[in-house]
């Protein structure tokens, strides 16, 4: 089945048909467009009313690429607050009952501050950005995993779980890096799987098992095993063409098998811009979220980003919408009407 992209239509009529049970009162900011390009304009603001016997709604955020080092490290340092880079969007995502980003950067405690180049090294202290906004799990599967080498890789898995977040798409053994990882919420087991279509960054000839890589046959086998589980599956994809507003084949083909083979939720990121969301078959993809906390001032489109706001009825998706943020001086600020 082909899938619906949402670039041109009021949103709330995707939400209200998510979620027929319940009544969705309009109003100016209860619907945006979904983009094909660029800004959104308004943020969601969605007014759901629950039949008494139902069962409690479940709010998943989803936020997109998250770089703690760089100039976004040295402006937290600048000012003395290494939560700095989060902390605008902290009480919302910290209303969500479940809090994902993609982490662009590994941790570690070797070496020197990173304060340019493509190497990325995120300062210890910087973990603060994502305990203050009670970001619940983030996915470690980008091209920028292997930038600490493999002890950036088992130092940022160990200083996660230290500081109370959970990891996916990467892990100790190859095994565990493709087994998922599940959080419940409401008494539902939401299971969450990530995968990279690079792992190296240009600097390495090898492959690290420990950072799973992009493979539909095994991405399909990993849902289904992870659905034996856990109730439902939202799968992360860092892939798709850097600054492109539109996904490449690889992005559809491989959030489209996710979708087949019984995930609920595809979230992409990687093009450091928004690109469309689509509802496919019994599920929704987002292409690609844009940044969250980036220092890619060189294009208004990276400066740009989306926060993907899903609610489930037990492991039922009932709605979802975007809620539109910009990025100033690499912190970002939702979208006021």
């Amino acid at each position: 089945m082909e899938g619906q992209t949402y670039s041109s239509m009021k949103f709330s009529h995707r939400y209200r048909n998510a979620a027929s049970e319940f009544s969705l009162t309009p109003s100016r900011r209860t619907f945006l467009l979904v983009p094909a390009l660029g800004l959104l304009p308004n943020p969601i603001e969605s007014r759901v009313t629950l039949p008494p016997a139902q069962r409690p709604i479940t709010r998943v955020l989803l936020g997109g690429d998250v770089m703690l080092a760089r100039y976004v490290g040295a402006l937290a340092r600048q000012r003395a607050d290494p939560a700095w880079p989060l902390r605008n969007v902290a009480d919302l995502f910290s209303s969500a009952d479940i809090a994902f980003v993609n982490l662009e950067a590994p941790f570690s405690d070797r070496g020197r501050k990173v304060e340019s180049g493509m190497v990325f090294k995120a300062e210890p202290e910087m973990i603060e950005s994502l305990r203050v906004a009670g970001i619940d799990i983030v996915s470690t599967a980008n091209n920028h995993a292997r930038d600490c080498g493999r002890y950036g890789i088992e130092f940022t898995l160990d200083w996660l779980q230290k500081n109370g977040v959970e990891t996916v798409g990467t892990a100790p053994t190859a095994e565990l890096a493709h087994a998922g990882t599940i959080l419940e919420r409401n008494q539902v087991g939401f299971g969450f799987l990530a995968y990279t279509y690079d792992q190296s960054n240009g600097n390495h000839a090898d492959q690290d098992d420990r950072v799973a890589m992009m493979d539909v046959d095994a991405m399909t086998a990993d849902v289904e095993s992870l659905l034996k589980r856990t109730d439902l599956v939202i799968v992360s994809m860092h892939a798709g063409t850097e600054y492109q507003q539109t996904p490449n084949a690889q992005q559809r083909k491989f959030a489209r098998a996710a979708i087949d083979a019984g995930a609920t939720v595809v979230v992409g990121h990687h093009p450091h811009v928004t690109q469309p969301v689509e509802a496919y078959a019994k599920g929704v993809i987002f292409y690609s979220l844009g940044n969250l906390a980036f220092d890619q001032f060189q294009r208004k489109e990276t400066q740009l980003g989306l926060i993907a706001d899903l609610r489930f009825s037990g492991k039922r998706l009932a709605g979802y919408g975007v809620i539109p943020v910009e990025i100033i001086r690499t912190v970002p600020r939702i979208v006021k009407t």
